[in-house]
């Protein structure tokens, strides 16, 4: 599944506004956010809930209540032979697998230029539950949504699945499902190329920012953090995209968002480098589901399950994310043990 990406010439925002670049090497300066090594093994459902999983120095503690899932099935079946009254069966049935997604987040979920195809890290754990569904990648109907639209699409029922750098929260868990967690970023922020601080000085953080308006998705954690610095005046946008453009025409001054993210941005603009220095949030992305269909989530834990111990992950990783973000880490392990 694993899939190379095209060497293209980095672009800016304001020419793929509409239609995202495809993936490149990161220009500017870039350090990766660390995977925490964990401690909390997997649990099956009737053990007690695990201790909270260590999180990278600085960052926001994610406990591991907030990161439990559904454990997957003892026995996966047989794709094209979903068990009957399943959640499975009504999208086998349907033909396909409908899924929330980002058309320009670079790396993760954007759209190829020259294909058309939206491809990405998250697209590729899609295209592994389509074949674990259908015997076949291939049947997925991605539906582009912005930041915002996570929670609604997925509570109304207008998508099966939403994978879109989608952060684990307990508050979210209230509203949807969580699959198990699939990677760990961290948020960060990007600025100018060689910007100093007003006494002359290396930004080294938010905090070296003070009157500066900065950027992130409204509906975001991002944006829910980037509110708790003092001094800094928030910029919503639809997506991280429209931050960058909004960069790049000088109307804000930086961007904030989780690493993978501004790996993308970085990577269309020359101008611009990640600020170095440790992430200030832990940010655990899961797959996005229903909460009635608990069942379904308990499949695509499966799905995870297998990429992670069969060495899919790790590919994907290495396709999309690697350049930017160094050699890939082990992949985060399950928590399991919360019940419907």
């Amino acid at each position: 599944m694993s899939r190379h990406r095209p060497r293209t010439p980095a672009l800016l925002a304001l020419l793929v506004t509409s239609l995202s670049a495809a993936a490149c090497s990161t220009a500017g300066v870039y350090e990766s956010t660390p995977l925490p090594t964990p401690t909390t093994a997997s649990a099956p459902p009737s053990s007690p809930a695990p201790a909270p999983a260590p999180a990278p120095s600085g960052t926001d503690v994610v406990t591991a209540n907030c990161l439990q899932s559904y454990a997957p099935p003892a026995t996966m079946p047989v794709p094209g032979k979903m068990p009957a009254g399943s959640y499975m069966s009504t999208i086998q049935r349907r033909g396909r697998l409908i899924a929330g997604v980002s058309s320009d987040t670079l790396l993760l979920g954007s759209r190829n230029p020259v294909s058309g195809r939206i491809e990405g890290f998250d697209i590729d754990l899609l295209h592994a539950i389509s074949q674990a569904l259908f015997d076949d990648p291939d049947k997925i109907e991605l539906r582009v949504i912005t930041a915002a639209q996570r929670l609604p699409v997925l509570k109304d029922g207008s998508v099966d699945i939403v994978a879109r750098n989608m952060t684990i929260t307990c508050s979210r868990w209230k509203e949807i499902a969580f699959s198990s967690e699939y990677y760990r970023s961290g948020q960060k922020v990007m600025v100018r190329l060689g910007e100093k601080t007003e006494a002359g000085g290396r930004i080294t953080g938010m905090q070296d920012l003070a009157g500066k308006k900065v950027c992130a998705p409204n509906g975001s954690t991002s944006m829910e953090k980037l509110r708790t610095f003092k001094g800094l005046e928030p910029v919503g946008a639809d997506t991280h995209t429209g931050c960058l453009v909004l960069f790049q025409q000088g109307r804000v001054d930086a961007i904030t968002g989780d690493d993978t993210v501004l790996a993308g941005l970085a990577a269309q603009d020359p101008y611009a480098e990640v600020v170095q220095a440790p992430a200030f949030t832990a940010e655990p992305y899961g797959l996005g589901v229903n909460r009635a269909n608990t069942d379904f989530v308990e499949f695509v834990n499966g799905v995870l399950a297998t990429l992670r111990a069969n060495g899919q992950w790790a590919r994907s990783y290495n396709t999309w994310l690697a350049d930017a973000l160094g050699k890939a880490p082990s992949p985060p392990v399950a928590v399991y043990g919360r019940t419907p």
